[in-house]
């Protein structure tokens, strides 16, 4: 396949990522759009002017200026080999901007170095970039009271489990666990004291979790857990652990030990169950403990 000089250009100008290219001299024959979106330079501007000519200023992050000491394309034009580097480039308007930096040498037919080429991509958001994508994550999947999983992260959880026990028989079963007589502890002690109990028990699920299990707030004082790989036994066995656990744990109001406790329907996902049969299957037996006299289990 050949591919005309034109065609060779406008692949370049197209890239994402900032292209220069300069003789032995450092004096820059190109410079293409993305070099002029991130550094505010256009190409009429620079080209034909050394690249230290207050242009780039490329510095490292201890602020030494590398065009008069360690610059990567004057090694790569003097070794003939690449360079990586992350440095700060002076933007036109005057900041500074981290860039991730590759150079490599241009060499003529008989390879001799006749220039170099700099690669850089603007890496000034990219840790901004994924805080922020991490905070939406929370927004959008986590509860705020509790940080667990939320409503939305729970359906989604329970489709991919159940997906997996039909394709690849890897067995599950869920927790669905309710809070005992807490509209009391509201009224008795405020939505304040109520908050710091729904924050204390989902502090002793995530707590007393396995890595590959979830443990989410459905809504209100109820709770979820998605348990994996486990036999009805292990469940049962999980589930009576963890009651055990709320029931003697406590928070302190005015000085006195507030308790709660929480009863549990446990149920194993089978065959042909949908994220509905399932919840509410495991519902009904959660309100079974309930008329049993709460803070119980109840397996089906």
């Amino acid at each position: 396949m050949y591919l005309s000089r034109d065609a060779y250009k406008k692949i370049i100008e197209d890239l994402r990522d900032g292209l220069y290219i300069v003789d032995t001299d450092r004096k820059i024959i190109f410079w293409n759009h993305a070099a002029e979106r991130i550094s505010g330079y256009s190409a009429e501007e620079v080209i034909g002017k050394p690249c230290a000519d207050n242009i780039l200023c490329h510095v490292d992050d201890v602020g030494l200026n590398l065009c008069c000491s360690e610059c990567p394309l004057a090694s790569t034009i003097g070794s003939g080999t690449p360079h990586d580097a992350q440095v700060f480039l002076h933007h036109k308007s005057g900041h500074r901007i981290p860039v991730l930096v590759r150079v490599m040498p241009l060499t003529d037919e008989n390879g001799t170095v006749i220039g170099g080429v700099e690669m850089f991509s603007d890496n000034s958001g990219q840790v901004d970039n994924d805080q922020r994508l991490q905070e939406l994550e929370k927004l959008a999947l986590l509860d705020g009271l509790t940080q667990l999983a939320n409503r939305r992260y729970l359906d989604r959880e329970l489709e991919s489990r159940l997906e997996e026990l039909n394709r690849y028989d890897i067995p599950f079963g869920i927790l669905f666990m309710d809070l005992d007589d807490f509209k009391t502890i509201n009224d008795c002690y405020g939505h304040e004291t109520g908050d710091r109990v729904l924050q204390f028990v989902a502090g002793t699920l995530s707590a007393n979790s396995r890595p590959f299990d979830l443990y989410g707030r459905w809504g209100g004082e109820e709770f979820v857990g998605i348990i994996r790989n486990v036999t009805a036994a292990n469940l049962k066995h999980m589930g009576q652990r963890l009651r055990r656990l709320v029931e003697k744990s406590f928070v302190l109001v005015e000085g006195e030990a507030l308790r709660v406790t929480i009863s549990i329907g446990a149920t194993m996902a089978v065959e042909n169950d949908t994220v509905q049969t399932l919840l509410a299957r495991a519902d009904a037996l959660m309100y079974q403990s309930k008329a049993a006299g709460k803070n119980r289990l109840t397996i089906g």
